[in-house]
């Protein structure tokens, strides 16, 4: 048995993306028996049906990808109140045409983190009935909301103590029922 597989899709290209930077810190504080594939979803076109038949190569590459990994992590902000665009774009291209769902069965988990006193809370729930659609089993509890504030992030990009023992039981937890729930 090899490492377990886990994508990871960022629902913000912003360079300099709180989101991104707590992507590549739970990455570091992943166990080594984790393999995580970042999936860029920047450089998808808009989902359009007319090109289901045809699809460019950047969806069969996300596809391609998502297929080769266990498990999925959504790590996102919320933009709105939802999520981004580019995020649902990513869904839509994996989803179709009908019949050739790339995500069901991924089990999957979201987080995500904002200057807001809510964190990405309506956003994940948004997203988490998406993927109820896509049949993609999803971690329900704990919920993971984050605020973020100056010192969240060190000079290296590593989460502040305060919050890293409660973030990483999550991680654990998810990559756990990631393990568990692979391949269902």
């Amino acid at each position: 048995m090899g490492n377990l597989q886990i994508a990871i899709l960022v629902g913000s290209l912003r360079k300099e993306s709180i989101n991104k930077q707590l992507a590549n810190a739970i990455v570091k504080m992943a166990p080594t028996s984790v393999d995580f594939k970042f999936v860029d979803i920047g450089n998808l076109p808009l989902y359009n049906q007319d090109d289901d038949e045809h699809q460019a190569e950047s969806v069969r590459k996300l596809k391609a990808d998502i297929h080769q990994c266990d498990a999925v992590l959504f790590i996102t902000p919320e933009y709105n109140r939802s999520i981004p665009g580019v995020l649902k774009n990513a869904l839509d291209h994996g989803s179709r045409p009908y019949g050739q769902n790339a995500w069901a069965k991924k089990p999957t988990a979201i987080i995500g983190i904002s200057p807001s006193p809510v964190g990405t809370a309506i956003a994940q729930q948004h997203l988490r009935g998406v993927l109820a659609v896509l049949d993609m089993p999803t971690l329900c509890q704990p919920e993971m909301f984050l605020q973020f504030k100056d010192g969240f992030f060190d000079g290296a990009g590593n989460i502040n103590e305060g919050s890293r023992k409660f973030i990483k039981s999550w991680i654990d937890r998810f990559i756990n029922w990631a393990s568990i729930n692979k391949g269902i």
